[in-house]
């Protein structure tokens, strides 16, 4: 059990992608207009890329899967970042403020106020 909660933290917050011109997003206006009606599926690794696919909301909350396991928790946007606090089925994954990016229909958060993992998203309708 926590070998896959610690996996699906890390695939949360690692994600190996290719360099690109990825802007950064500094409003939280801006970053509810990215996310807002749209899911967020995982870019890599390919053999997970259908099995992590969120739901960020303007009210503040995050839904989703990731395993065949809920992913619940919720969002605020401070200092320019957004700071979330997650859980993975029962496993707690606990806060964690972080740089978002956008390029076309991919986001990508950088963990630990921009100092740590990063995961990368693609954004679909």
């Amino acid at each position: 059990m926590k070998f896959a909660a610690s996996f699906v933290a890390a695939s949360l917050t690692l994600c190996a992608t290719p360099a690109l011109a990825f802007e950064r997003v500094t409003s939280e206006t801006r970053f509810v207009e990215l996310v807002e009606g749209k899911s967020l599926s995982l870019l890599r690794p390919i053999l997970l890329r259908s099995a992590i696919v969120l739901e960020v909301t303007r009210e503040g909350q995050i839904t989703g899967r990731a395993l065949r396991k809920p992913v619940t928790g919720a969002w605020q946007w401070r200092n320019g970042l957004f700071c979330r606090d997650l859980a993975y089925g029962d496993e707690d994954l606990g806060p964690n403020c972080q740089v978002v990016q956008v390029q076309d229909d991919q986001i990508r958060f950088i963990a630990d106020e921009g100092a740590g993992d990063r995961a990368d998203f693609r954004l679909k309708d």
